[in-house]
């Protein structure tokens, strides 16, 4: 066996071991706690409503999706598949790793899972060259957007998480009520979501900022600063998606062929 197929191989089982150990994590539960219960516990604001979770079904989806077409014997010489090596298999473990961490609640250890999570994304990202290069539709929609849309949930439950932990520790924000910081939270995560639209015309992540933006406007009804500041930025990130969906209709971003 080649070293091809063996990443291939690994690569598939690596996806459904990720998405047997999330449903099950819930279904059992893992250490007999359900995941959305774990996080009802701390008073945190940067935590969307449930139904905003439906999101992992999408993202099983594009893992399946990614896993199937590059086992494809056309993707064997895939160039940019060969660059993301098995950085996809260990961002399956640091998934299933911080689902251990937080049902056994080892709270200060789970975000670093998450973090880690983050980074090998972004280097499935970067080197996928998402934004940089002309593709087939089919690597478009099975690799692409798969994992903008993983990165962009990721990033967000980066930061929820990582909140979460403060509150647990009983960090007391430097004098900035927590409110505050949720909407501190939510600038900085909309700043990211503008430079990665401005330099890769990413919809897709973007779409998933401003899906868990809603889910925490609508959890927050009650704490009108976050409330506000979660619909005002949903709001400023739709009406830059939409500028640039209409601007790339007038003029094509340059791409090198991949």
């Amino acid at each position: 066996m080649d070293r091809t197929t063996l990443r291939q191989i690994v690569t598939i089982v690596t996806v459904a071991a990720t998405i047997a150990f999330n449903v099950l994590a819930n279904a059992l539960p893992l250490n007999g706690l359900n995941t959305g219960e774990i996080s009802d516990r701390f008073q945190v604001f940067f935590v969307p409503a449930g139904y905003v979770f439906s999101i992992w079904g999408l993202i099983y989806m594009g893992l399946v999706a990614f896993a199937v077409f590059q086992a494809l014997p056309s993707q064997r010489e895939n160039p940019r598949l060969k660059r993301v090596g098995y950085l996809f298999v260990l961002s399956g473990l640091a998934n299933m790793t911080w689902l251990l961490l937080w049902h056994y609640e080892r709270f200060l250890l789970a975000p670093l899972a998450l973090i880690a999570l983050v980074l090998l994304l972004t280097g499935i990202y970067l080197r996928l060259e998402i934004g940089r290069v002309s593709v087939s539709r089919g690597e478009r929609w099975c690799l692409q957007i798969p994992t903008s849309v993983y990165l962009g949930w990721a990033t967000v439950a980066t930061i929820a998480n990582v909140t979460t932990t403060l509150y647990f520790v009983g960090w007391n924000g430097w004098g900035v009520s927590p409110q505050g910081w949720a909407a501190i939270m939510l600038t900085a995560a909309t700043v990211i979501g503008a430079l990665v639209l401005a330099t890769r015309r990413d919809f897709a992540f973007v779409l998933v900022l401003i899906w868990a933006f809603v889910g925490i406007a609508l959890k927050a009804n009650a704490t009108s600063v976050v409330s506000i500041a979660a619909w005002t930025l949903a709001l400023a990130l739709a009406i830059v998606l939409i500028v640039g969906a209409l601007t790339g209709r007038r003029k094509t971003p340059a791409m090198k062929p991949a």
